[in-house]
């Protein structure tokens, strides 16, 4: 049987998670047009009659601008050593540009095979797609190059078949029902977070971090409060928002979700709490569990 660990990077933004979801057939990874969503290593398994194959998601890499962006690359490029094959997403609508050969720079002496993937070809033309083809293949001496669209399945398939030629004959690391590394905690934080990320675009930055206050889980209903960390008070009343209202729909988004994702009911209350310079210690030891990195 083929099976092999597969480590998914990139910038942020090139459709990392999307394409997670999409092989994985379910959505274990939030999404956003927001830079640094993906804030934890996930593993995404896929099972086939002839294959398992453990993929990881990572963080975009990207020229940090402070400690939780530097922290993030960190954990991007632990995840190209113990892994068989590096996946190298690039946005092919956006071009190849400086942000790229930053991530490419970072990978390429990890003497992994790199097979390319050009991401969102539904969004160009085909003569453009095979002249940016040319183009790359001059960049490094890729194992492959694969043109996709991640969020349509565009070559995914292709994809799967690909990799199986480049991974060894082991046995499986999982049993067939494991889908992912992330606990429920987890799963619910990171639903809430995606949602206040989509209902309020730039106004609140990414670095909003969602605590779970309690959980409780039954055979038929899951009931949990989290709480949403911001450090300023404006930020507090965005996200309440007119007697309510965007609390409310940040609510009913992320517990219809859950719901789908959990196959249950979900009663989910929120909460906004502002702690002054959360961004800089508290939220980062206590979301990523990195009290060593940060006492540097």
């Amino acid at each position: 049987m083929k099976s092999g660990m597969v480590s998914i990077v990139g910038r942020p933004n090139v459709g990392k998670s999307t394409l997670l979801n999409k092989i994985i057939n379910k959505k274990i990874a939030i999404t956003s047009d927001k830079a640094g969503t993906t804030r934890n290593i996930i593993l995404g398994v896929y099972n086939d009659d002839e294959s398992q194959i453990v993929f990881v998601d990572t963080p975009g890499i990207h020229k940090p601008n402070h400690k939780l962006e530097k922290v993030m690359n960190d954990k991007a490029y632990l995840m190209t050593n113990d892994i068989d094959l590096i996946l190298f997403m690039v946005d092919i609508k956006k071009g190849y540009g400086k942000g790229d050969r930053f991530v490419l720079d970072r990978i390429k002496d990890s003497n992994k095979k790199i097979i390319l993937l050009l991401n969102k070809i539904d969004n160009i033309k085909k003569e453009e797609l095979i002249k940016k083809i040319d183009e790359l293949k001059n960049e490094y001496d890729f194992a492959e190059i694969i043109p996709l669209s991640a969020i349509k399945g565009i070559n995914v398939n292709d994809l799967i078949k690909t990799l199986k030629k480049y991974l060894p004959n082991e046995g499986k690391y999982f049993e067939d029902d494991y889908i992912t590394n992330q606990p429920k905690s987890l799963i619910i934080t990171e639903r809430v977070r995606e949602k206040v990320l989509h209902l309020t675009h730039d106004e609140i930055p990414h670095t909003v971090t969602c605590i779970l206050d309690e959980y409780e889980e039954d055979d038929d209903l899951l009931t949990a409060s989290v709480t949403i960390i911001v450090d300023r008070e404006n930020l507090k009343k965005i996200l309440i928002g007119k007697n309510g209202s965007m609390l409310k729909e940040i609510g009913t988004r992320a517990r219809l979700d859950l719901e789908d994702y959990f196959q249950k009911k979900v009663f989910l209350s929120l909460y906004v709490k502002v702690i002054k310079n959360w961004r800089d210690r508290e939220g980062l030891i206590h979301e990523l569990g990195l009290k060593d990195d940060l006492d540097e």
